[in-house]
């Protein structure tokens, strides 16, 4: 079955795709959103690739997210692939699809990090290695109400018996403080971050973290412009920057995501950067989004991509940790003229989460008008 490049005249038919699997749907609005991706834009990649069925309708389908690069004054592209699916008209597509995103020129890696355990060994056959070395298979969270998540283990116990049953109960364990986030309690230092304006001390941050001599993806105020863009958003991320003698040094930025009818929400962490000389303020930001996590109706807070650097700017919330990992869930192929790969040290922010996250259906929830973000100043928690 031969692949080709995705139009949008194909989404409609991707969406039925994602439905077909459970996988949350974009709306057509949200695909032409990615396609109109600035980064992709910049080299022409596709947006993806899609085989045809014998109706002559996409069976298959991979996303292809393109992201811009910066290594000091150095521009590249990186290419996350995003949401295999495979029908069983077009069964062994999968290994063409992973050859074609692969093997496409303008990017210095082509990569995952979102992979299950299931499709961990496709990627390894295709030439993709697990990475980082150390940490591949890690995944970091911390618990901060113990309770729905043991009444979700019951509810997955419960669907392995009667699915179809406990489908038709529809979303479970919401609760009224999601949507309607009462006042945070944020760390000196640390406030809420919503200017991403070109003049911004946001902009001044993303120039001096340019600056740091690692690899880093596309923040630029421009590109985080048009990821808050994202029309299938059911609420913007929370985004807090840390300041230090008045000048931006760190900022963080999280998601509240649920992804199914049966799990808990959980407050996605994106982003996580601090400038090389600040290190010191990742465990405060974490602070902050720990508490943040309880207040906003989270069961927990969760770091999916996590490296050696990462590791060590976490300090203390290294070992308070649990890993949810133990399956190589990073791959990538870098291409033989690729920069020095120690230097880049990823946050989820340079994978597929962003747009792969199933947002908190907010819809569901029967409560009066969501409340503004409001904050209150307190001493840092150890």
């Amino acid at each position: 079955m031969a692949l080709r490049e995705i139009t949008e005249s194909d989404y409609p038919a991707i969406q039925a795709l994602h439905r077909s699997v459970g996988w949350p749907e974009r709306s057509l609005a949200g695909w032409r959103w990615l396609h109109a991706n600035p980064a992709r834009l910049d080299i022409g990649a596709p947006a993806g690739w899609v085989a045809d069925g014998p109706d002559g309708e996409p069976a298959a389908h991979v996303g292809n997210l393109i992201q811009r690069f910066r290594l000091g004054e150095r521009r590249l592209h990186g290419a996350t692939g995003f949401n295999i699916i495979v029908t069983p008209s077009v069964r062994g597509t999968s290994r063409r699809m992973l050859q074609t995103f692969t093997t496409q020129p303008n990017v210095f890696a082509r990569y995952t990090f979102n992979a299950n355990s299931k499709s961990q060994p496709l990627y390894v056959r295709h030439g993709m290695r697990s990475w980082p070395e150390q940490t591949h298979a890690v995944k970091l969270s911390w618990v901060v109400s113990p309770l729905p998540l043991a009444i979700s283990k019951v509810w997955r116990k419960l669907y392995g018996l009667a699915p179809k049953a406990i489908s038709g109960l529809g979303e479970q364990l919401m609760n009224d403080r999601l949507g309607r986030t009462p006042r945070l309690s944020l760390p000196p230092g640390v406030s809420l971050l919503d200017d991403f304006s070109d003049a911004s001390p946001y902009a001044a941050f993303w120039s001096a973290l340019t600056q740091d001599g690692r690899l880093l993806a596309d923040r630029s105020p421009e590109i985080q412009r048009w990821r808050l863009q994202d029309p299938d958003l059911s609420e913007p991320p929370l985004t807090l920057a840390f300041e230090r003698d008045g000048v931006m040094v760190a900022y963080a930025m999280a998601m509240m995501a649920k992804s199914n009818i049966l799990e808990p929400p959980v407050l996605e962490i994106l982003d996580l950067e601090a400038l090389r000389s600040h290190a010191d303020a990742i465990p405060v930001l974490m602070t902050a989004l720990k508490d943040a996590a309880r207040i906003m109706g989270a069961a927990k807070l969760r770091l999916s991509v996590v490296t050696p650097e990462a590791m060590a700017r976490l300090r203390d919330f290294t070992r308070t940790a649990r890993n949810e990992g133990g399956w190589g869930h990073c791959h990538v192929q870098f291409a033989t003229d690729a920069p020095n790969t120690a230097l880049w040290s990823p946050t989820p922010y340079d994978g597929d989460y962003a747009i792969c996250l199933r947002p908190i259906p907010l819809d569901a929830i029967h409560h009066g008008a969501r409340r503004p973000l409001r904050t209150s100043q307190t001493a840092s928690k150890a």
